[in-house]
C-alpha cells in the first residue's frame, strides 16, 4: 500500500465523499464521478486528488476487514473454521498471503495498533 493505515490511535482522515452516480450516467464510460464535466484544471486536480484519497483510504479498510473476516474464519475455536488455504481460495489470495492477513486480522482484533512488530500484510 502506498501510505500507511491510520491506526486506532490516530484519527482517520475523513476524504471526499464518494458522491452517488446515477445508473444511466454510470453507464456512460466516460463518465467518472462527474470530473470530464470540470473545465478548471485546478478545481480537476482539487477533486480527482480528492477522490484517489477517498478510494485509497477505502482500499485500505477494506483490507483490514478482509483481514479480521480470515482472522475470525481461522479462529481454531470455530466448528467451522477454515484452513489458510481454504481462505485463500475464497479470497482469491496465495496461501502465504493469507497467513499474513490471519495474523494481521489478529492484531488487529486483539487491538494491537502499530505495536512493535506490527506490520501490513503486504
Amino acid at each position: 500500500m502506498a501510505e500507511p493505515t491510520p491506526r486506532r490511535n490516530e484519527p482517520r482522515l475523513r476524504p471526499a465523499p464518494l458522491l452517488f452516480e446515477p445508473a444511466q450516467v454510470a453507464d456512460d464510460p466516460e463518465h467518472f464521478f462527474d470530473l470530464e464535466s470540470i473545465d478548471d484544471p485546478r478545481a480537476l486536480l482539487t477533486r480527482s486528488t480528492e477522490l484517489a484519497q477517498a478510494f485509497r483510504a477505502a482500499a485500505d479498510r477494506a483490507v483490514e476487514f478482509q483481514a479480521m473476516a480470515a482472522a475470525q474464519l481461522a479462529d481454531p475455536r470455530r466448528f467451522d473454521r477454515l484452513t489458510t488455504a481454504d481462505i485463500a481460495e475464497r479470497a482469491e489470495w496465495t496461501e502465504d498471503y493469507a497467513k499474513k492477513m490471519v495474523e494481521f486480522g489478529r492484531d488487529l482484533l486483539r487491538g494491537v495498533e502499530g505495536g512493535a512488530g506490527h506490520a501490513d500484510p503486504v
